[in-house]
């Protein structure tokens, strides 16, 4: 049985003034694969993310999801189609608690809940996620790694099918990435979610992906399987500097 194109992004091109973050930018991505984007700090990984989501609009190009065009489509809007992300850097409401801070992921998810509906599912994704015993403390008292779960949970709460992940294992220890990786892969597995990962840490990504594409000053260089993509010579010498 084939496999469902969840999302396909098609000569998709971006630029902020003279640079080009974007060229031509065409892959697909599966249902229900976890896919690694990889490449070096200014290749265009942020910026493609943010075109998928709604953040930005492409100068050129078109992407699908589920079949659908999506590429005017607002963040709300992706949002309530089954869209969701988390940044690099969290950005939890710093004025809410972590409860409340899911609450808003529910509300403006893909159903249409009510407070009290919305409270049950955010209590559901943070005992799921181990931060039940946090959900009315401040957010200052969070740990980095706390913040990232919390991000996580967030984007849970809105029902999504597909998952943009932004570098989630940046500041955290090798005890810290392990776990949620772990995370990750058992989300992946009990909620039946497509994964789109960007990161840097690459090991993370070769041990954990089915497919991992490659951008480089804002091209694809390469599209294939972790063994493929690590012995590919454009790869090497543009961000891995040897076989992995």
């Amino acid at each position: 049985m084939a496999s469902k194109r969840k999302l396909i992004c098609e000569s998709v091109s971006k630029s902020f003034g003279g640079l080009l973050a974007l060229k031509n930018v065409t892959f697909y991505v599966d249902e229900q694969e976890i896919i690694g984007l990889i490449g070096p700090n200014g290749a265009g990984k942020t910026t493609l993310i943010n075109c998928i989501t709604g953040f930005y609009k492409p100068d050129r190009g078109r992407i699908l999801f589920d079949g659908r065009d999506i590429t005017n489509f607002k963040p709300h809007e992706c949002c309530r189609l089954g869209l969701a992300r988390t940044f690099q850097i969290p950005k939890p409401f710093p004025h809410m608690t972590p409860l409340q801070n899911v609450m808003v992921g529910a509300l403006a998810g893909r159903r249409r809940l009510s407070m009290g509906e919305a409270k049950k599912e955010a209590e559901k994704w943070l005992t799921i996620l181990g931060l039940e015993s946090k959900k009315d403390l401040p957010i200052k008292s969070l740990t980095i790694q706390e913040l990232k779960i919390l991000e996580l949970a967030r984007a849970l709460a809105t029902n999504p099918t597909f998952l943009l992940i932004d570098e989630v294992l940046a500041g955290l220890n090798p005890a810290e990435s392990e776990a949620m990786i772990k995370i990750l892969r058992e989300l992946q597995y009990e909620y039946s979610l497509t994964i789109l990962w960007v990161e840097h840490v690459v090991s993370a990504i070769m041990k954990n992906c089915t497919r991992v594409i490659v951008l480089n000053f804002g091209e694809v260089i390469a599209d294939g399987s972790p063994m493929e993509v690590a012995r590919d010579k454009k790869v090497i010498d543009a961000y891995l500097g040897e076989e992995i």
